[in-house]
């Protein structure tokens, strides 16, 4: 498809606005930030957040997830929803490490594609943030929302977006892309209430209500 607008237009226009940092999750080694993208499926970064210290001082290191019991990793991880898939996936995730990484954390996309609770999205933001590889553009549901409001892709899935974004940009760039486009989803192009009329892509957007144009997010 051809965009409205290019995502060289959109790389440009809001890398001069934004310094976002390369995750929104808090880590401090890679074996946390697994744990916190595994945590935030279907719950905000916000909330992962605001547990992982305690998290991450209580599990340092996958042997310690992995002899955790699961009851009492239940309860720690309680408040991000879906905590008994994700402390199942968690202990798996961590036994794996040890048992097939040597406890580290893979850099390879198919390598980390095997772990319980990662996805292309999981591993697409570990590989950019951890080990500055660009191996895929994370569609969250900012990305999601703003791609399709730019005209970027009018895909209907996370892989179908994700394909259309990565043929647009060049590969250096997709992790940026990725972060540039969650911090204008946050701030300007909002699920709801969005500010159009304060958006540096107003008149150009096929989704400006400036303009009476429809949301093509939802279409």
């Amino acid at each position: 498809m051809t965009p409205r607008i290019s995502t060289d237009t959109v790389l440009q226009k809001l890398d001069a606005l934004h310094r976002p940092p390369r995750t929104f999750l808090d880590w401090d080694t890679p074996f946390h930030l697994l744990m916190a993208t595994i945590l935030s499926a279907q719950c905000t970064d916000k909330m992962v957040n605001r547990l992982s210290p305690k998290l991450f001082e209580k599990y340092r290191t996958p042997e310690d997830l992995a002899h955790a019991k699961i009851e009492e990793l239940q309860r720690d991880i309680h408040s991000c929803g879906h905590f008994r898939v994700k402390a199942k996936y968690l202990k798996t995730a961590s036994a794996m490490l040890i048992e097939k990484f040597n406890g580290k954390v893979p850099e390879t996309m198919e390598e980390l594609l095997t772990l319980p609770g990662v996805g292309r999205k999981t591993a697409a933001v570990i590989l950019y943030a951890v080990f500055k590889k660009n191996d895929g553009i994370a569609v969250d549901t900012h990305v999601f929302r703003v791609a399709r409001r730019l005209g970027l892709s009018n895909g209907k899935t996370q892989a179908s977006i994700e394909r259309d974004l990565m043929e647009q940009t060049p590969r250096a760039q997709w992790g940026k892309l990725h972060t540039l486009l969650i911090m204008h989803g946050r701030t300007i192009c909002t699920a709801r209430n969005r500010k159009c009329g304060t958006c540096m892509f107003c008149e150009e957007c096929p989704s400006s209500w400036v303009r009476r144009k429809k949301d093509l997010a939802n279409e």
